[in-house]
């Protein structure tokens, strides 16, 4: 057995260089992370745990060459955080710059030069790939990063609009002694018309904890409706930034707080 582990190792690369097979491997985890990093920015997100994946990529192609096996599994620990963390993005309020991506290029290129001439340096290694990836990333991003589109505020005609009810939910709701928390798990922007509690012929704008209209939702933001212990339901007009012109409806229902003990179960 250990002599089977020591000889699928050795397929990675003997030690102090890197084998074929992993650069091919690190080259694929590295493209589709970057892939990964410009289906976000056209979404309006920017990278937040999903920034643990070059470090780990590195990490897991050091390994062969220190002949350290723990490095490659605190790498592919690393990468897997970055890949299934909850807020591995987040959203981006405006289109990131490209002044630090365009710095880290540079000596991330310099690094890589040093190496062909100089043999290779397992820190010079890491630094380079590291600083490549995340700067090839921030560069991705700004040139990816869709602006989202101005529209025409929503407003109370929304309400009479033939509503279309979206195939996957893009919106849920959550309840608390604060109220029905309202969160975008849509990964675009949402334009909000207006509110209502389930069978209450009633009008609200979404509004913030200060009081002010709330006109947009972007991807994973939270907004609180303040519905009391008696309210059985919410219904929300919006519509998503994609199909701006259609009116969207979400319902979502429960058992009032307030009859929660009256209630059985079948």
């Amino acid at each position: 057995m250990t002599s089977d582990l020591s000889a699928a190792w050795a397929l990675l690369g003997a030690p102090g260089s890197l084998g074929p097979a992993l650069a091919v491997v690190g080259a694929l985890i590295g493209g589709y992370w970057l892939g990964r990093v410009g289906l976000a920015a056209r979404r309006q997100l920017r990278p937040a745990a999903a920034w643990w994946a070059a470090p780990g990529l590195g990490l897991l192609l050091l390994a062969p060459v220190l002949d350290v096996p723990a490095l490659f599994g605190v790498g592919a620990a690393l990468l897997l955080l970055a890949e299934y963390w909850p807020r591995a993005f987040r959203p981006a309020a405006r289109r990131p710059g490209v002044g630090w991506p365009l710095v880290g290029l540079v000596m991330g290129a310099a690094l890589a030069l040093g190496l062909q001439r100089g043999g290779l340096n397992p820190a010079t290694f890491f630094v380079a790939l590291v600083l490549l990836l995340w700067s090839a990333a921030g560069l991705l991003g700004a040139a990816l990063f869709r602006r989202p589109a101005a529209t025409t505020p929503l407003g109370f005609s929304a309400r009479w609009k033939a509503p279309v009810t979206p195939p996957w939910p893009e919106l849920s709701v959550t309840l608390s002694d604060r109220g029905a928390h309202l969160r975008n798990v849509s990964g675009a922007r949402l334009h909000l018309a207006g509110w209502s509690p389930a069978g209450v012929n009633a009008w609200y704008r979404v509004r913030t904890e200060r009081g002010e209209p709330l006109a947009e939702l972007a991807a994973g933001q939270e907004a609180v409706l303040p519905v009391s212990a008696y309210d059985s339901g919410v219904r929300v007009w919006y519509a998503a930034a994609r199909t701006p012109g259609t009116t969207h409806l979400f319902r979502a229902d429960w058992t009032p707080t307030a009859y929660a003990e009256q209630r059985v179960l079948n």
